[in-house]
């Protein structure tokens, strides 16, 4: 049975939609894991689609 989706939002042009990213610092700890960073897309604010601006035209006479 097909799924119905709804109409895309778009996406943001600087994460692609991935707006929250985990980067490793290279560091473990002390139980062996990895020490990470949490850093949002500061375009979107971490919400992965971009506003769309309406773009007003003058029109001359």
């Amino acid at each position: 049975m097909p799924q119905h989706t709804h109409a895309p939002a778009r996406i943001c042009g600087t994460c692609d939609g991935f707006p929250r990213v985990a980067i490793t610092t290279g560091t473990r700890n002390p139980d062996g894991t990895r020490t990470t960073l949490t850093v949002t897309c500061p375009a979107c604010r971490g919400t992965g689609t971009a506003l769309t601006r309406r773009v007003l035209t003058m029109v001359g006479r």
